[in-house]
């Protein structure tokens, strides 16, 4: 059964700087590995942080990673797990507006070295600017592909943008060349990918124009070397979208909120196994609120459904789902304003059934102000939270909040 009640920590109070953004993973042979990377301008550039634990969050070691010459910053970082103490970070990369490239790092040791930064695919200017980096690694035990290491990212243009991903056959050391998973005319954000019960590969995204926003998904049966359906047909339709409002239409909200897909796949050999669960933040009800669908085989899609059980009119937003590859267990943490009706919370929905039912709790243990100490409201809280499952059936959830003393952007863990 999870473990709940252990203390919410805040794992960058010491620094300087902001820390947001957090991606976290754990080491799912020693559980009491996990390894975090954020957003952090502790030492002046926005560079990225990494946090690693030894005693399954309990107190973090904080570094920065060594950033590439001729970059000025980093951000969007993401991290995962594979087999048996490897660790892989994807990062943005740039130069104000220009260059945006995306890079990656290994760690082969449980995140104690780390190997110097792997170029995955260069930007050049604002004609190619690669952003938004999402990675997922095969560690399925009944996959083939056990061990590749997928991208995902967005090349942004003036007018429109696309969904590309990328593979690695060797743990980062070199990536592949790219596939396009989206049309090139259509307006995306970040992209999603989920590994399925034998090594299927689920990558989507949410297109939020020209036309009508949409959920849609790619699948690749043969490890990522090609994808379903053909690039000339339509994706795969998850289900209709309606966006959220950024910034959301509360007083003194002034942050952006994006329209992310969230994609989660139960690899355990459970009841569930093999189900893949789609999720995001939707403004359908005339509010924002967690909306996810279920599927047998990502090819046909339950209608979608609210899973947070919040008040009408509350804002809640920013969802990361993980579903347990020890039991199926399914959770989403997303931020809430539901308590105060400003101040923001992280909650977790969890379903034991399937996604069939969820229960709500909340993690956070104080509501926090997200402008934090500034006298105006901020525009940026960072764009994503993370959550991941750590053995037996554990939830580890990363979340950035302005908690006092402090006061500024920091980094928190709790289960």
């Amino acid at each position: 059964m999870e473990v709940i009640g252990l203390p919410v920590v805040n794992i960058t109070g010491a620094l300087g700087g902001n820390q947001f953004e957090p991606s976290i993973a754990a080491n799912e042979l020693l559980p009491n590995i996990m390894c975090a990377v954020a957003v952090d301008t502790s030492t002046g550039p926005t560079l990225i942080g990494f946090y690693r634990s030894t005693d399954t969050g309990q107190t973090w070691s904080t570094t920065i990673l060594t950033q590439p010459a001729g970059y000025a910053g980093a951000e969007a970082p993401t991290i995962d797990y594979t087999f048996p103490s490897t660790f892989i970070v994807t990062v943005h990369i740039f130069n104000g507006d220009n260059d945006g490239t995306i890079i990656s790092y290994t760690s082969l040791d449980d995140g104690v070295t780390w190997t110097p930064a792997v170029f995955v695919n260069k930007g050049y200017g604002l004609i190619v600017h690669n952003d938004e980096p999402y990675i997922a690694v095969d560690r399925t035990p009944g996959s083939p592909y056990r061990g590749n290491a997928y991208v995902g990212y967005t090349p942004l243009a003036t007018l429109a943008s696309s969904i590309f991903l990328q593979r690695s056959l060797d743990q980062g050391t070199t990536w592949e060349i790219p596939s396009r998973i989206s049309s090139p005319r259509g307006f995306h954000d970040r992209s999603a990918i989920a590994i399925g019960f034998t090594g299927e590969v689920y990558a989507g995204y949410i297109t939020t124009g020209p036309d009508s926003p949409y959920a849609l998904l790619r699948i690749s049966y043969d490890g990522g070397a090609t994808f379903q359906p053909p690039i000339q047909q339509q994706s795969t339709l998850i289900a209709s979208v309606v966006p959220a409002p950024s910034p959301l239409p509360v007083t003194n909200y002034a942050f952006r909120v994006q329209t992310n897909l969230g994609l989660g796949a139960d690899i355990s050999n459970g009841t569930y196994s093999g189900t893949v669960y789609a999720t995001w933040n939707d403004a359908r009800n005339g509010y924002t609120d967690i909306f996810l669908c279920s599927s047998p085989d990502g090819l046909l899609w339950s209608d979608p459904v609210s899973i947070t059980g919040a008040p009408a009119g509350s804002q809640n937003f920013f969802p990361s789902i993980t579903v347990s590859p020890f039991t199926g267990t399914v959770r989403v943490i997303y931020y809430s304003n539901q308590i105060d009706g400003f101040l923001l919370d992280v909650f977790v929905a969890e379903s034991f059934d399937g996604g069939a039912t969820f229960t709500n709790r909340r993690l956070t243990t104080t509501s926090f102000n997200p402008n934090g100490n500034s006298p105006t409201p901020t525009v940026l809280i960072g764009d994503y939270i993370t959550a991941t499952t750590y053995a037996p059936d554990n939830l580890a959830a990363v979340w950035m909040a302005t908690t006092p003393p402090t006061g500024k952007l920091d980094v928190y863990f709790g289960s």
